[in-house]
């Protein structure tokens, strides 16, 4: 089996069939990305964030993964499409605006327990890139190094950023639940809810397909 690095070079060439495997390869982490954070611009901030991906060839090191590489071009077409969609002239620091504060409503995903629906809220609502490194560390596993490939920052800032990022989304889980018991419920058990909800983030990608 063709390697990620190899198929990139050879889609970087021309040959639109191994463009085609690495799309396969990695459309899902792509479409989870955006699913949480924009509503009906996720189709086309699929597309541009894939046809970013020859553009950007020089930038891509072989010795990291070429989904953090991937994911990493996502997050600067996602900051873009909030700027073009924002007041002229007005700033967007993912380090401190959040989803909430854009007024976007990302499409609801289909959640079974209050709990779910209150992690989903509350990860809106702290700043994009805590809301990025919390849900690419839960749902993709990635570690600190693929981490900092994304938010092109170090590993030793992305374990700090991350410890940040579950403070504030404690505090919003707190103010935003409806009853006290539900509110420890999500944070004792905060793991395994978010582990629940990147199985639902799953079946609406196998839907999707």
């Amino acid at each position: 089996m063709s390697s990620d690095a190899e198929l990139f070079d050879r889609w970087a060439d021309g040959d639109r069939a191994a463009g085609n495997q690495l799309i396969r390869r990695h459309f899902d982490a792509v479409y989870k990305f955006f699913r949480n954070k924009v509503s009906s611009e996720a189709e086309d901030l699929i597309q541009r964030t894939f046809l970013a991906c020859t553009e950007a060839r020089a930038r891509y090191r072989r010795e990291s993964p070429f989904r953090a590489f991937l994911l990493g071009l996502a997050r600067i077409e996602l900051l873009n499409h909030y700027r073009r969609q924002g007041r002229p002239g007005a700033q967007i620091d993912a380090s401190v605006t959040a989803v909430h504060d854009l007024r976007t409503s990302p499409t609801g995903l289909l959640v079974q327990f209050e709990e779910q629906r209150i992690l989903l809220d509350a990860l809106r609502r702290i700043p994009i890139d805590s809301q990025i490194v919390l849900e690419l560390s839960y749902w993709e596993g990635m570690n600190s190094t693929a981490l900092g490939e994304v938010l092109q920052i170090p590993a030793p800032t992305v374990r700090s950023r991350l410890r940040r990022a579950k403070a504030l989304l404690r505090e919003q889980v707190l103010a935003i639940a409806p009853q006290e018991a539900v509110g420890d419920s999500v944070l004792t058990n905060l793991d395994a809810w978010a582990s629940s909800l990147r199985k639902v983030t799953d079946k609406k990608v196998t839907d999707k397909a």
